[in-house]
Parts: structure tokens; sequence; C-alpha cells
């Protein structure tokens, strides 16, 4: 193994989109490899936690320049994720923190 194969790696990540399997076949490591670069280094994981961030700040860059097109379905897609808390969502969420607690739930039959 080369002395720069986490250099390596980190160089193909960002270029293969941040995809683990991808970047592992392509320089010719074992996913536990990665793992266990990941595990044990600090710096490493960092690395690959800013790689990952850098693509979800260009997907997020790509989506507001649709949105700024006036793409609906982009705009939609955007309230439905960023926009939960202001009631912008197709479903409930339930949290909850402690013990069990069983909950009946019943659904209207349609007509």
């Amino acid at each position: 193994m080369r002395k720069n194969d986490k250099g390596t790696f980190i160089e193909v990540f960002s270029k293969k989109a941040a995809n683990i399997g991808e970047t592992c076949r392509a320089i010719g490591i074992s996913r536990q490899t990665f793992y266990n670069w990941k595990n044990d280094d600090q710096d490493f994981a960092e690395k690959i936690f800013n790689a990952q961030e850098d693509l979800l700040d260009n997907a997020e860059s790509k989506l507001q320049e649709h949105i700024n097109n006036d793409d609906k379905i982009c705009t939609m897609f955007f309230l439905k994720t960023k926009g939960k808390s202001r009631g912008y969502s197709e479903r409930q969420e339930i949290e909850h923190q402690g013990k069990n607690v069983n909950i009946e739930i019943q659904l209207e039959k349609p007509e």
C-alpha cells in the first residue's frame, strides 16, 4: 500500500460523488480498509465528512437554481423538506423520548 492512499482516497472520493464503494474499487482497497481508516484517523474522518458536505452543498445550490427558475416541483420538494416547521409536509411525524407508549390509530374509511 502506498503511503498516500488516504490522500488518494479523498481525491477520488470527491470525484466519485462521495460513493464509498466506487472509490474503494477505484483505488484497490476493501470497504473494511476504508472504515478502519475512518475509525482510526480523525483527520481522515473529517476530510470524508467535509467531502460529503461539499457534495450536499453543491446539490442544494443546484436545487436553488431550479427554484430561482420557477421550477414548481423543486419548490415543492424544498418546502416539504426544509419547510416542515411551517406546515409543508404530507405526513405527520411523531417524536417520542422515554418509556414505551402504546398508540392506537384509526383510519377513516372512504365512503
